[in-house]
């Protein structure tokens, strides 16, 4: 059974998301605020992570940091409307995905069932099944998807499940066009009214690890009017 932690300093969010992970076939780790929330990354299994990004003690933004310095598990962020700013803070620090709040329950159940199909069968998760070794590469960037390495001129380069996916995307098709509506369809298995700023917000993270200056990028380049392209270098 997959085990999900669920951050909130609102209890009656906290018990709503259990009920509905609960009837799902997941089981809800509760906590109330990032500090606890770390502590319990620390001590026992976790598949995903459902943050809240202002909480008391330790706020989501400090939380999300702290995470992504010891585990690459998918996090899914609980949002309000008015957070645009927020979200895209978030996802620039390591976030896969967010939930706007007040959200629909079988929206909430479909992002989380997209994240743990990416980290535990695409993705960079130890438990990942095996499958056979397929190595991708476009100039000097390299790609195991069977380990879940990526180097970058011989270097190793770490990624988060959402990057690498990104990346092992444009790697199975260089030098083609893709907008950011057919990229986020293809990443995250899902259609979203803001896949423009959620896709943007992970290509210049990708972007920051993968090129020399990620303000003149060299592999990953925009072309505008139409979308995100891998250059064949």
């Amino acid at each position: 059974m997959y085990r999900i932690l669920v951050c909130d300093d609102e209890k009656d969010i906290v018990s709503a998301i259990r009920i509905y992970l609960e009837s799902a076939g997941y089981e809800a780790v509760p906590c109330y605020n990032g500090s606890e929330a770390i502590n319990i990354m620390e001590t026992e299994t976790i598949h995903l992570v459902l943050l809240d990004l202002m909480m008391p003690v330790m706020d989501g933004y400090t939380c999300m940091m702290k995470i992504r310095e010891f585990s690459n598990v998918p996090v899914i962020l609980l949002t309000a409307k008015s957070e645009d700013t927020d979200k895209i803070e978030g996802l620039t620090l390591g976030a896969d995905d967010y939930v706007t709040k007040p959200f629909n329950p079988m929206e909430l159940l479909a992002r989380v069932r997209s994240q743990l199909r990416r980290y535990l069968q695409l993705g960079a998760s130890p438990e990942a099944a095996g499958g056979a070794s397929a190595e991708l590469q476009c100039g000097p960037i390299t790609m195991k998807d069977d380990s879940k390495e990526v180097w970058v001129d011989g270097y190793p380069v770490s990624l988060t499940p959402t990057e690498y996916n990104i990346l092992r995307f444009f790697l199975e098709h260089p030098g083609k066009v893709y907008s950011p509506a057919e990229i986020y369809r293809a990443v995250w298995h899902d259609t979203a009214f803001e896949a423009d700023n959620t896709v943007a917000v992970h290509i210049r993270h990708l972007r920051e690890k993968i090129e020399i200056d990620p303000s003149s990028p060299r592999y990953l380049k925009v072309v505008w009017g139409r979308g995100y392209k891998l250059e064949e270098v």
